[in-house]
């Protein structure tokens, strides 16, 4: 007799939720899946959908190997970039696509026996933005996230749209505040709350011309304040020799990652962000 396989794949769910700007939702949810599961929402880059950025890093594989499930949200609007100017997005419980966001970790938590307290956040690019976004406005549900190549939260707060057609590219070109007023962008985006933080790695490329290095030094200036770690030290050659890691307090909380000869965006390095996550060692 032979035996059946079963091979997991990337799956679209049409009713999660409240879903005020009608982005999409895939969930790869893999064929053995860990008790009490890991969700990790990933995020595509600028002007990509969820279908391409599936197939855009390996995390597929490692959730295999370690029976966790990627949410991957898609977005049709804007050009395909993600909503992170918007005062909903950027308010918690108000709406856009922040809301969409949340509603499919709640659906993947309650319909997999899923862990609400390791549920993580990655992206690149638009996507990074967007896990900033994510980490400001809902602290309360993603433990830690992993930006490649964004920006600060609310760092788009106003402006017209958050792609590079926008009439305004001052954030992208690295809008400055000091740490106190970056802080306060993430405070108002929840009122009140006083719970954990998210948890946070910053990566960009030094050579990042789209969206200036100087947006992740901005973005770090904003958590460190906000998780209350300082620079402790550099360390360079992790993973390779174009890297600079910058650690802040012990590491747990906050980590800078810049990458020599790099541009936009920067390599999505799958065993840094898992590790970080504390999904592996």
């Amino acid at each position: 007799m032979t035996a059946l396989s079963f091979a997991a794949s990337l799956v679209q769910v049409k009713d999660f939720g409240a879903n005020p700007t009608k982005i999409y939702m895939y969930i790869y949810v893999p064929d053995k899946l860990a008790t009490k599961p890991v969700v990790i929402v990933v995020m595509h880059p600028c002007g990509g959908s969820a279908t391409e950025w599936y197939s855009g890093t390996k995390l597929p594989s490692y959730a295999d190997t370690n029976g966790f499930i990627l949410i991957y949200p898609g977005t049709p609007n804007m050009n395909n970039y993600w909503d992170v100017n918007s005062a909903g997005s950027l308010t918690h419980g108000q709406g856009g696509d922040a809301v969409g966001i949340v509603n499919m970790v709640n659906y993947t938590l309650t319909k997999y026996n899923a862990n609400p307290a390791r549920v993580y956040a990655m992206g690149a690019s638009s996507g990074a933005m967007m896990t900033n976004v994510m980490a400001g406005s809902y602290p309360d549900v993603f433990e830690a996230g992993a930006a490649f190549s964004g920006v600060a939260h609310a760092c788009f707060a106003g402006a017209p749209s958050a792609t590079p057609l926008s009439s305004n590219q001052t954030c992208a070109q690295g809008l400055k505040h000091t740490p106190e007023e970056w802080a306060a962008f993430v405070h108002n985006s929840y009122p009140g709350y006083t719970g954990r933080r998210t948890r946070m790695m910053i990566v960009h490329g030094l050579a990042d011309t789209l969206v200036r290095p100087q947006c992740a030094i901005e973005a770090l200036k904003q958590w460190s304040t906000v998780l209350g770690v300082t620079a402790t030290k550099n360390i360079t050659g992790v993973p390779s020799a174009a890297y600079t890691q910058e650690i802040y307090g012990d590491g747990t909380k906050l980590q800078g990652m810049f990458v020599t000869g790099v541009g936009h965006f920067a390599p999505v390095n799958e065993p840094l962000i898992l590790n970080f996550f504390g999904i592996t060692s």
